[in-house]
């Protein structure tokens, strides 16, 4: 084993940067400080007294959600990843001699932005900057959902019963310990035959940059055209709206028509009544650009460790899946910023 060196850590960071880590483009590339004014909301609370350690900068705690996401771990296991990795230190600034925010730290800087009501407003801001920035929504929309899971629920029967029509059964409400574990917004459904837990995220990626503009989530049992609306983008500079036929209805094109999109919605068979020839040659033409939203959850689950939520309730869900999209598009940003680099250098 060789002597500790005093250049040591300088040198392993240093090779980092020469292999380029993806992690060094993220801080370098994302203008981070635009998140920092709404953020600081959080720590807008006269404080009691000015004795006591500071409150950890937003930065440094935003940037270890986004770690998180993008690597799908626990709070406690972020805790750990940051002490133990140099790549993570970097990208959050820290030398050996800094504390790490512990679990609970980041925890609860969650909470906060649960309670605020920010993390919507942290994706529309950086969705704005997009705009500026030459990222404007084009060439129309997609619009597609997955099925996000959440751990499973040991219930029985009655208790199910009551939770599908929005109560509390009553045994659970005298022992709070065990409610704040049981997740009564989660539903079951079936998809090809296979029941699932969960929620959906329901996403708008536009066809031209590739990013997500618009994300609603919702239980795991409401049927994706019941989203359709939420989902649309006023902004795209394009008509043409993409969908799977999950969301074909004639209602749904009447409507679509009437708002100046027109439809590339898949078409459907119907028991008797199978597709033509023509009606399939339609639907692989439109397949080839309504598969582009399937990168978005194949990003998500083969890149930044699958699509699962460990959280308790939709609200919990709604932060994680909102800061998860973020993280999408903050890859995405740093993709056509690396592409730009390329075309720069060869001129």
């Amino acid at each position: 084993m060789g002597q500790k060196g005093f250049w040591d850590f300088s040198e392993r960071q240093q090779k980092l940067a020469e292999k380029k880590e993806f992690l060094i483009d993220l801080d370098e590339l994302v203008p981070w400080e635009t998140f920092r004014p709404r953020l600081e909301s959080i720590y807008d609370k006269p404080r009691k007294s000015r004795a006591g350690r500071k409150p950890i900068d937003v930065i440094l705690m935003f940037k270890l959600l986004i770690l998180q996401q993008m690597y799908n771990i626990s709070d406690d296991e972020l805790e750990y990843q940051v002490n133990d990795r140099l790549s993570f230190m970097r990208f959050l600034h820290l030398g050996l001699e800094d504390s790490v925010p512990d679990a609970k730290t980041v925890w609860l800087f969650k909470d906060e932005l649960r309670k605020q009501g920010l993390v919507e407003g942290l994706f529309e801001q950086f969705g704005s900057y997009l705009n500026t920035a030459g990222y404007q929504a084009q060439c129309g929309q997609i619009i597609d959902a997955t099925l996000v899971p959440v751990p499973k629920q040991r219930n029985d029967k009655p208790e199910n019963a009551k939770i599908k029509q929005g109560k509390v059964p009553e045994d659970w409400q005298d022992k709070p310990q065990k409610l704040s574990q049981k997740d009564t917004d989660a539903r079951w459904t079936q998809k090809n035959g296979v029941s699932h837990y969960g929620y959906k995220n329901h996403i708008n990626r536009d066809a031209g940059h590739g990013f997500i503009r618009r994300y609603q989530v919702t239980d795991a049992a409401v049927h994706d055209s019941q989203v359709l609306g939420q989902l649309l983008d006023a902004d795209n500079s394009d008509d043409e709206l993409w969908a799977d036929s999950a969301y074909l209805s004639a209602a749904i094109v009447e409507v679509l028509g009437w708002m100046g999109f027109v439809s590339h919605i898949n078409e459907r068979a119907y028991r008797n009544r199978p597709l033509s020839e023509q009606q399939k040659a339609d639907n692989r033409e439109r397949s080839k650009t309504r598969a582009r939203v399937e990168h978005v959850f194949g990003t998500m689950v083969n890149e930044m460790g699958g699509k699962m939520v460990r959280t308790i309730g939709i609200a919990r869900a709604e932060v994680m899946l909102g800061l998860k999209n973020l993280t999408y598009n903050l890859k995405r940003f740093v993709f056509w910023q690396k592409q730009e680099r390329i075309v720069d250098a060869a001129v």
